[in-house]
Parts: structure tokens; C-alpha cells; sequence
């Protein structure tokens, strides 16, 4: 029997429904041997002629029977119940660690295998638990008892079945590490089949437009001939180990058999121990059946119980150690002292000694080349990741020293790469506050330039977006994701490249409408296009992880330097777009 310590683990969280099924599934077992009794009884009075008193025995057979349907229907719920409770909670419980690690933690893992993991890894564990667990307890103490009972009756039979039941049970397990290689096989190429299929489809429209769907036609098949060469290679394993089973359970059948009609010749036994060897014989086996059975059934939670467990126990980018919760009951404001940090792997710096100050309630703008250090700068912020060295205060508190939870609460984010669900724009919008009333939603959807578009729907805020948005454009998803930001009513609002796909003068208008709407939090842009920054209380330039310069618009752009000359490429780059 093959015991995964997290599929053990996974099943403690249902201790009391397992235990329950367990126990009827005992009581299930206790019907078939009443129910060999019985039927001992019944053959050896037919043998012997005496077929007037078989009538109750008969009725005792029938009660039998019925009993064990009314157990066997009890103890399938009960087991659905439990294996339903450890499904439950295992997906719980990995989908708050994936919330808790962030997206750092997991950038080299491909999304089709985290679901393949999450759904289809999660739905064996089920099996295995609901199903596989009871029945092995089972099948560890109901041959022993037998065998013992069939030595008290014949004492030969026992030595013929003894050695029969060892090899069915304890055979198959020279096969184990073999089969739990070929399993690790076997899911890792499921999940890679699962991510390239996901991607596949998200990525539909690209494949298209590059011509490339019959390469990514090529690429699945080679996957699937892949999946299919390790499902094979799993089956060749698994039936070494159900064949080994069956010829056990069958040559051990035939030997008491033999036994059981040897003695029956010799006298050693009347007809009613006969009888009772026999179906004795049959009950041995019987849970090693029903075990080789379940384990087929629970054998996909074995697979991917080893990508569950390091889904669970993986560790967080930043630990969550903080105590304080960040309750800001005014705009906090942001201090960053001497910030620095480095990508692991680099040899340079993306921040080297940053120092600037975001006014409480106000708004500041950081802009620079690509590669200054802005999105580095922004995950430092939200404590995606921890700084080198020096010092990360919101409200003049460490960022560290807040809950991970409470800190990301009080601090909003729309970023150049939005996500909707497939849902309503309202139930889109409600996922920051899900009591926001329909002026709210309204109030917030007008401050993002939004709210006109939504009205002129034929369903106005009843429309579905679409998996990801797809029925909106580029800027009606980044306007709707601001609106969303901006009903959250968070302390700290990160505006992360949030109108780039808004057209100029969308954008002037959204920016005038924050900047009316912002003063009761404090605000932090990132912006390329710098006609969004320009009416920014404060603009920080970064360059090559340094500030460079720092000031409002007028003073900057008369200081010449980087924003100068960041200013003077944007105009040229709109001059070229003119013509």
C-alpha cells in the first residue's frame, strides 16, 4: 500500500467522516462474512437432505443483503462527504498560499500546471482519500482475523493461504518506487499537455496573426505522443502489479480449495467447515480485490501528491512576519531612505540609493527610461519583494512591520496589464468593495472616464466583459480596472502605466478628474507618457536606479537633464506619429 505523508496530511483535515467510513465500510465487510455463514450453513443442511429447515436460514440471507445495501449507500455518502471536506479544504488551503506568495513567488510556473495541480491533482486526492484509505485500512485487518478463523478450522488451509495472501499484498510493492517514477512521468507530462493547451488558447489570436498555429498544432501533438508514451509506460507497471495480485488471490483460492475438499475426503471436516473453508477462502481475498480496485481510483492523487505538496510549502518572495495592521485613518505618506536593491542574478543594481518622499494626500509622479528602476521601485512598495538595504515607511512605519494582508489592503494598484472576469462590469467593479452601492459604482466609473461608455451599453453595467475583457478595448479595460481601484477607497492609490491605452486626451481628462478626486489619498504614478505627470504635485526621475532629478513640471523641465530630454522625445515621438 503506497502512503503519500501529504495525501496523510490532506486527510487529517476530515479525521471524523473518514473515521465514520471507515467503520461502515467495516460493518460492510461484517455482512459478507455474516452473509459466508449463512450460506455455509444453508449448503452443508442441503448436502446433508435437511432442506425443511432452510427457510429461515434464507430469510436471515435476504436480511443480510438488504443491510449491507442500506450500509454500503450509507458509507458512499459518508465517504463523498469526507472526500468533498479534504477537496474543499485542500484547494482553500492552496489558493490562500498562492494569494500569499505573491506573484513573484511563482513567475517560473506555467498557469495550465498550477490548474492541472489545483483541479484535476486536487480531484485524485479525493479518490485516494474518500476511497483508497478506508478500504486499505480494511484490507490490513480483516485477512488477518480470517486467516486465523480458517486455521481454527482447518489448520492446513491457513498454511495454503497464508503465503498467497502475503504475496498480494506485500508483492506489489516491489514494484512501488518504479511506479511512483513512472507516475511522476505520467503528471509531469499531463501538466505540461494542460499548460501548453491553456497557453494555446489564451494566445489564439497571436498564433493567427504570426501564422504559427500548425507549429502550435506540431507542439500539442508532440505533448500528447508524450503523455501517451508515459501512460503506457504507467499501465505496463500497474498491470506487473494488478497481474501479480490476481494470480495470487487465484492460485491462493485454488489451494484452499483443494484443502477444503482434501480434508472433506479424509473427514477431517464435516460438510458445514467445508462450505466455510470455501467461502472463507473467497472473503480472504476479497478487500485485497476491492484495495487493487481503489488504488486505480486514488492513483492520480499519488501523482501529483509531490506538485500539491511543493504548492503548499512554498516559500513566500517576503516573509509575513509584521504585526501591525495598516489601518491609515488619514493618506499616510511614503518615505523612501537610501532604497537599495538587486535582482538575483544581476550584477547591477536596479535601485542604488533611492531617496524621495510621497507627500501624504498628494500625488507623485516617478518617471524615467525603461530600465530605471519605476517597477522595482513599485513592488518594493506593495512588498513583493524587500529592499537591500535602507529604509520603506508608509506612515512612518516600516512596510515589514505591517501584515502582508492589511499592507496590500490600504494601498490600490492599476497597472498597464489589466484583468477582468468573466462577469458583469458591475460585478467586475464590486470585486474591490462588494457593498458599493449603484451611485458609488457610477461615481467611480465617471472619476476614470468610463461611465458614459458603460450608459450607452445595451445592459449599461449589466453587461458581461467577457473572459479577460474581451468584448472591451485596451482602454475601456485599463478606465474600468482605475474605476475598480478607485471604489476600493484605499489610502494609497498606484497608478502603474494606468492610461497608456488611453488616447491623449482621454488621458488629460482622467488625470484632471483624479486630480480633483485624489486629495484624500495619496497618490503615486508611473508614467512614460509624461502629459499624464505633468499636473503631478512632485515628479521623481529615476535613472539607472538613481534619482536624477526631482521637482513639479515647470522646474524640471527648465532645469533641462533627463526630464528634459525625456519631455523632448516624447514630443518628437508624437510629431513622428503626426506625420
Amino acid at each position: 500500500m503506497m502512503l503519500h505523508p501529504e495525501l496523510l496530511r490532506a486527510a487529517k483535515t476530515a479525521r471524523r467522516p473518514l473515521g465514520l467510513a471507515t467503520a461502515l465500510l467495516a460493518a460492510v465487510t461484517a455482512t459478507h462474512l455474516a452473509q459466508a455463514v449463512l450460506l455455509a450453513l444453508v449448503l452443508a443442511r442441503i448436502a446433508r437432505g435437511e432442506t425443511a429447515a432452510l427457510a429461515p436460514l434464507l430469510t436471515a440471507v435476504i436480511a443480510v443483503v438488504l443491510v449491507r445495501a442500506g450500509l454500503g449507500r450509507a458509507q458512499r455518502l459518508t465517504a463523498v462527504t469526507a472526500g468533498a471536506a479534504v477537496r474543499i479544504g485542500l484547494r482553500d488551503t492552496l489558493l490562500e498560499r498562492l494569494g500569499a506568495l505573491g506573484p513573484t513567488a511563482i513567475t517560473g510556473a506555467r498557469a495550465g500546471a498550477v490548474r492541472a495541480t489545483l483541479v484535476d491533482g486536487v480531484e485524485g486526492v479525493d479518490a485516494y482519500v474518500s476511497r483508497y484509505l478506508p478500504q486499505a485500512l480494511i484490507t490490513c485487518a480483516v485477512p488477518p482475523l480470517l486467516l486465523v478463523a480458517v486455521a481454527l478450522v482447518e489448520p492446513y488451509a491457513a498454511l495454503a493461504l497464508g503465503p498467497a495472501l502475503l504475496l498480494a499484498l506485500f508483492g506489489p510493492r516491489w514494484w512501488d518506487r518504479l511506479l511512483a517514477r513512472r507516475g511522476k512521468e505520467h503528471w509531469d507530462s499531463y501538466e505540461a499537455l494542460a499548460a501548453d493547451y491553456l497557453e494555446a488558447l489564451q494566445g489564439m489570436p497571436t498564433l493567427r496573426a504570426t501564422g504559427a498555429v500548425g507549429r502550435a498544432r506540431e507542439r500539442l501533438e508532440r505533448r500528447s505522443t508524450a503523455l501517451h508514451r508515459s501512460t503506457v509506460a504507467k499501465l505496463r507497471v500497474s498491470l506487473v502489479d494488478t497481474g501479480l495480485t490476481d494470480l495470487a488471490v487465484q492460485g491462493g483460492t485454488a489451494a484452499a480449495v483443494l484443502v477444503a475438499c482434501s480434508s472433506a475426503a479424509t473427514g477431517r471436516t464435516a460438510a458445514t467447515g467445508t462450505y466455510l473453508l470455501l467461502l472463507l477462502a473467497s472473503e480472504c481475498f476479497r478487500p485485497v480485490r476491492d484495495l487493487s480496485r481503489e488504488w486505480h481510483a486514488g492513483y492520480l492523487g499519488v501523482s501529483a501528491a509531490d506538485g500539491i505538496a511543493a504548492l503548499r510549502t512554498a516559500e513566500a518572495t517576503v516573509p509575513d512576519r509584521g504585526a501591525l495592521a495598516a489601518a491609515w485613518e488619514n493618506p499616510p505618506e511614503i518615505r523612501f531612505q537610501d532604497v537599495r536593491f538587486t535582482h538575483p542574478g544581476s550584477m547591477r543594481p536596479a535601485l542604488d540609493g533611492v531617496t524621495f518622499t510621497a507627500a501624504a494626500g498628494r500625488t507623485t509622479a516617478v518617471v524615467g527610461p525603461s530600465g530605471a528602476g519605476k517597477s522595482t521601485l513599485l513592488s518594493l512598495l506593495l512588498r513583493q519583494r524587500d529592499p537591500d538595504s535602507g529604509s520603506l515607511t508608509v506612515d512612518g512605519t516600516a512596510t515589514a512591520a505591517y501584515t502582508l494582508a492589511s499592507l496590500r489592503r490600504g494601498i490600490a494598484v492599476v497597472s498597464q496589464d489589466t484583468y477582468l472576469f468573466h462577469a458583469t462590469i458591475a460585478e467586475n467593479l464590486r470585486i474591490a468593495r462588494p457593498a458599493a452601492t449603484e451611485e458609488q459604482l457610477r461615481a467611480a466609473a465617471r472619476t476614470a472616464g468610463i461611465d458614459q461608455e458603460i450608459s450607452r451599453l445595451p445592459d449599461g453595467y449589466a453587461t458581461l466583459v467577457g473572459e479577460r475583457g474581451a468584448t472591451l478595448s485596451g482602454g475601456q479595460r485599463q478606465r474600468l480596472a482605475l474605476a475598480r481601484a478607485l471604489l476600493a477607497d484605499a489610502p494609497v492609490l498606484i497608478l502603474d502605466e494606468a492610461t497608456s491605452a488611453v488616447d491623449e486626451r482621454g488621458q488629460a481628462r482622467i488625470v484632471r478628474e483624479l486630480s480633483a478626486a485624489g486629495r484624500g489619498r495619496t497618490c503615486v504614478v508611473v508614467a512614460h507618457r509624461l502629459d499624464a505627470v505633468r499636473h503631478a504635485d512632485h515628479i521623481v526621475v529615476l535613472d539607472a536606479g538613481r534619482v536624477a532629478d526631482a521637482g513639479d513640471h515647470t522646474t524640471l523641465l527648465a532645469g533641462g537633464g533627463v526630464y528634459a530630454s525625456l519631455v523632448a522625445a516624447g514630443r518628437t515621438a508624437q510629431e513622428d506619429h503626426a506625420a
